[in-house]
C-alpha cells in the first residue's frame, strides 16, 4: 500500500469518525427525517390498507397483503429521507467555515467528502433497521426470502444509499446554506411518492405511468419487493443497479468538481 493511499484511508477514517460523533451528539435531524416514512407507513396501512389492497395483485386480501406490498417502498423512501440530512450537514460544513479550515491542514482533500458519504451510508442503514423494526412490529413478514435473497436485498439498499448519498453531497456543496440544501434535496422524498411504492404502476392513469416507471426508485422498489417477498424481479434488478451506478458516477463527479473549485 502506497503512502498516499494509507494517508487517504487514515484521513477518511478520521472524517468518518467525526461525522458519526456529530450524528450521535445531534440525532434530532435524523429522527425528524425518519418521521415522514414511519408516519406514511402507519397511515397507509391502518387508514387506507383495506382500500389500497384492492389495487394490488390478489386484490381484496386486505391490510396484511398491502403491508407486504408497501414496506419495500417505504424502506426506499427512508433512504431518500435520511440522505437529506447529508445535504444539510455538508452545506453547514461549507458555510460555517470548517471546510475552509480543513483546506489549510495537511489532510487528504477527498477524505472530507468520503467521511460524509460513509457516515451517511451507515446512518441510512441504521435508519432502515429502525423503520424495518416498526414494519415487523405491525405485522410485516418476509417468510419466502432465502438467505441469498436477504443478502442481495442488503446489498441493494446499501447501493441505493451510496448513490443517493453522493447526490445529496452534491446538493449540499451547491447550496448557499442549510435551508436551501434541505429544500433542494426534497425530490429524494418526493420521487418515491410518484413511483410504485404505494400502488402498482399499471393501476395509474395512462399519461402518468411513464413518469412512475422511468425513474430510479421504481426499479429499485420492485427489485427489493421481489427479493423480500419471493416475487419475480425480471429486468428491474439490472435497471436498479444501472441507475445506482449512474447516480454514483454523476454524484461523485459533481461533488468533486464543486469541492475542488477555488473557494475564493
Amino acid at each position: 500500500m502506497s503512502f498516499v493511499t494509507a494517508h487517504a484511508l487514515r484521513d477518511s477514517s478520521t472524517m468518518l469518525r467525526r461525522n458519526l460523533l456529530h450524528a450521535r451528539r445531534y440525532p434530532s435531524l435524523t429522527l425528524n427525517l425518519l418521521f415522514t416514512p414511519v408516519m406514511l407507513l402507519l397511515l397507509f396501512v391502518y387508514l387506507f390498507g383495506d382500500v389500497m389492497s384492492a389495487g394490488i395483485e390478489g386484490g381484496g386480501a386486505g391490510r396484511s397483503a398491502y403491508l407486504a406490498y408497501l414496506v419495500p417502498g417505504i424502506l426506499m423512501m427512508t433512504i431518500g429521507s435520511a440522505t437529506i440530512g447529508t445535504a444539510v450537514s455538508v452545506a453547514m460544513d461549507m458555510t460555517e467555515g470548517i471546510v475552509a479550515r480543513f483546506r489549510t491542514m495537511a489532510i487528504h482533500r477527498s477524505s472530507v467528502l468520503v467521511g460524509h458519504v460513509l457516515g451517511s451510508v451507515l446512518q441510512v442503514l441504521a435508519a432502515l433497521l429502525l423503520v424495518g423494526a416498526v414494519a415487523v412490529a405491525i405485522g410485516f413478514r418476509s417468510t419466502d426470502a432465502t438467505v441469498v435473497e436477504w443478502l442481495a436485498a442488503f446489498g441493494l439498499v446499501a447501493l441505493v444509499a451510496l448513490a443517493l448519498t453522493w447526490i445529496a453531497v452534491g446538493v449540499g456543496l451547491s447550496s448557499p446554506n442549510a435551508e436551501a440544501a434541505s429544500n433542494s434535496a426534497m425530490p429524494l422524498i418526493l420521487l418515491p411518492l410518484v413511483s410504485s411504492a404505494f400502488i402498482p404502476v399499471d393501476t395509474m392513469p395512462g399519461w402518468f405511468q411513464p413518469v412512475a416507471e422511468y425513474q430510479p426508485f421504481t426499479p429499485a422498489i420492485e427489485t427489493l419487493r421481489g427479493l423480500l417477498l419471493g416475487d419475480r424481479i425480471g429486468n428491474d434488478g439490472w435497471l436498479a443497479v444501472g441507475w445506482c451506478l449512474a447516480l454514483i458516477t454523476l454524484g461523485f463527479l459533481w461533488s468533486r468538481a464543486l469541492f475542488d473549485r477555488d473557494p475564493g
